[in-house]
């Protein structure tokens, strides 16, 4: 498929997990694409394996920078128009969360990790998207957020100031494409549920305990209904989706759940409510 020829995608935190299989599929789909992270090992992983799927070179541009300073972002845009041209396609991925290393956590976890996560999730994305304003446009085109369920109506004790900055994503979202959609530019998110991406160690998690975690959770119905964890793959093909104006014109300002229905299932309704109102 080449869905995306002539168009240009900047997508941020593509060293890993969602933002890699995003990158590659926007690649593979026709788009010359910025991948970026501060991991340059991970980093220039994501652009072999984008060249060995017979991408040409001068499609990939792999720009290390932090995200979270303005010189960092100063450059990817700078250095994705002067590379290619224009800019048609904004991926706001990169996303943190702080494990405190003395398992404190809601009220009693310091407001320095509060600080730091607000810093990657949401400020960064208001400045990167600030700046890339004038060119999406130019281009007439579109910007996709990566959320989480974690911003939902449900409590989110154990990784409040997370949660905390996924809502606030989604108010940006919905505010933001009312703002841009009178200039010819959309704006939408999704809302992952469970991703095995390799985020855990990066946030201070134990080596595997975050795929440890997930396969407790697909063993659990009130967890993760479908049964299974998904794959970065799946998120990027809904951003895709979400970045495709001839399949996704008339979506604006909404976020996709694809969660596998967990945020569709309260803990009450996985009891077995006949058996219970039977027994003696």
């Amino acid at each position: 498929m080449n869905r995306f020829a002539g168009k240009v995608a900047l997508v941020t935190g593509s060293s890993n997990g969602i933002g890699r299989a995003t990158g590659i599929l926007f690649a593979q789909e026709g788009a010359k694409v910025t991948i970026t992270g501060r991991n340059t090992q991970r980093l220039e992983e994501t652009r072999q394996t984008i060249l060995k799927s017979g991408i040409p070179e001068s499609h990939v541009l792999a720009i290390p920078a932090d995200l979270a300073t303005e010189e960092g972002q100063d450059k990817l845009i700078n250095e994705t128009v002067k590379k290619f041209g224009h800019l048609n396609i904004l991926v706001n991925n990169a996303g943190t969360a702080f494990s405190d290393a003395e398992g404190r956590i809601g009220l009693d976890q310091p407001v320095s990790d509060f600080d730091k996560v607000m810093r990657i999730n949401l400020r960064s994305v208001v400045t990167l998207t600030q700046k890339a304003k004038d060119h999406l446009i130019k281009a007439k085109g579109e910007v996709v957020n990566v959320s989480s369920i974690a911003g939902g109506q449900q409590a989110m004790t154990g990784a409040m100031y997370y949660a905390m900055t996924k809502s606030a994503l989604d108010q940006f979202t919905r505010s933001t494409a009312i703002g841009l959609i009178d200039h010819g530019v959309r704006v939408n998110s999704v809302s992952p549920g469970v991703v095995v991406t390799g985020i855990g160690e990066a946030i201070g998690m134990p080596e595997g305990a975050f795929e440890k975690m997930a396969k407790l959770l697909e063993s659990h119905k009130e967890c993760l209904p479908c049964g299974k964890a998904a794959q970065p793959i799946d998120i990027a093909n809904i951003i895709a989706f979400l970045a495709d104006r001839k399949l996704s014109s008339y979506i604006i300002g909404q976020s996709i759940v694809a969660d596998g229905g967990s945020s569709l299932i309260m803990g009450m309704n996985t009891l077995d409510m006949t058996s219970i109102l039977t027994s003696p």
